[in-house]
């Protein structure tokens, strides 16, 4: 069981973390002007330019606008208006043009949002507004709850302080600021964070729920089977009455039959497309990955500095989550061959951009980190560096600049 001294830390660390990072994001403006547009990938200056948004309404209300950039206008559109709206960016790639790109996002969140609508009526905020300020607080809440799935997941092996270290750690890695903004991290992180947990209390149910849940969040939540799939069958195949163990059998599956139960919607279909015919997107994109490595050399001899350091903290960011992976495969199976299944199904499904988010969710990452923070020096070193580049990268979000 939790401790209440441990609950109270994370939660007054998540509070403050939660509190600096809307802040930074809202006054890093105030002193800076960025340089426009961002050429940091070929088709980013296109898209980052003074006016480039000045026609697409989600990306523009002042209203907590340095927590909305990129992908953010789908979420609130869909938990507005829905999946058809001709106020977003379509097919056609401009507004309006073409099938919604909002098809390519699950519903989980945005319908979560929805919901808080009404209340933030009583308070006179409707629209856009509304919408964004329940989009942040459903984000923060979500990586409350991935903080303290991810210490109950740790602290067994490392102790109290390697728990909060993890949580810590989480909290400063440099992608972190997405779980305070209008993007998925932070309800998917708390929704597969907990099925872990629950699954490491063997509470089978519980974690078949969450894992079910988080898939309406994103794909990825369906390779939750694995660590269920490892625990059922080294911990309860082989003994235990046979009702019991198909019982917790069929909580195994329930990740891949939500799945199944949204690709019986008519979202799955247009999801389909539109990932593979605008995104280049798609399971095992073997082909898109290696023209992405392609694209990726082209750039980085073409002298551009920016993208080098981009492609340097994508290629880290991944090579630390796999070493991560490996190290825990022997002492936790379950979360080491999902940490691996979450990081390789991202980083073949097409363009080689993004990872430096996409690895949040590979649990592994933060426990290395936490097991190396034993080590005071490279506790210290660890979260200079990790804070600076967390600094950098939400003030590129907060400008409209492609982060990851």
């Amino acid at each position: 069981m939790f401790k209440p001294s441990a609950v109270r830390t994370i939660f007054f660390t998540w509070l403050g973390w939660f509190a600096v990072m809307l802040l930074f994001m809202h006054f890093v403006g105030d002193r800076i002007e960025p340089k426009l547009p961002d050429r940091v990938l070929e088709w980013t200056p296109s898209s980052t330019g003074a006016q480039s948004n000045r026609d697409y309404p989600y990306l523009n209300d002042p209203y907590l606008n340095e927590q909305v950039a990129w992908d953010s206008e789908y979420y609130l559109s869909i938990a507005l208006v829905g999946y058809d709206d001709a106020e977003v960016r379509g097919t056609g790639n401009e507004k309006g043009l073409g099938t919604p790109l909002s098809y390519a996002f699950f519903p989980l969140y945005p319908m979560l949002i929805r919901l808080t609508l009404p209340l933030w009526g009583l308070f006179g905020l409707s629209g856009i507004p509304a919408a964004t300020l329940g989009g942040v607080l459903i984000s923060g809440l979500g990586a409350l709850a991935a903080a303290l799935s991810l210490y109950e997941l740790v602290r067994h092996a490392l102790g109290e302080d390697g728990g909060l270290r993890a949580v810590f750690y989480l909290f400063i890695f440099p992608s972190s600021f997405f779980l305070a903004t209008i993007y998925t991290e932070g309800v998917f992180l708390g929704l597969s964070f907990g099925a872990l947990a629950m699954l490491q209390r063997r509470k089978w149910w519980a974690a078949g729920l969450l894992g079910a849940l988080a898939v309406w969040a994103r794909p990825g939540g369906a390779l939750l089977v694995i660590p269920l799939g490892v625990i059922w069958y080294s911990k309860v195949l082989w003994e235990g009455e046979w009702k019991q163990t198909l019982l917790k059998g069929l909580a195994v599956l329930a990740p891949v039959l939500s799945y199944v139960a949204w690709s019986l919607t008519p979202l799955a279909e247009t999801f389909h497309r539109v990932e593979a015919e605008y995104f280049g997107r798609g399971l095992l994109n073997i082909n898109g990955f290696l023209l992405g490595i392609q694209r990726v050399d082209m750039l980085i001899q073409s002298g551009n500095r920016a993208s080098l350091v981009y492609f340097f903290l994508e290629a880290a960011s991944t090579l630390l989550a796999l070493a991560a992976c490996l190290y825990l495969i022997r002492q936790r199976p379950e979360l080491a061959w999902y940490g691996l299944a979450v990081v390789l199904f991202s980083l073949t499904s097409g363009a080689t951009q993004g990872m430096v988010r996409y690895v949040l969710a590979a649990p592994p990452l933060f426990w290395l980190l936490a097991r190396l923070g034993k080590n005071s020096s490279f506790d210290r070193v660890w979260s200079l560096l990790s804070i600076l580049l967390l600094g950098l990268e939400a003030m590129l979000f907060a400008f409209n600049m492609w982060v990851a």
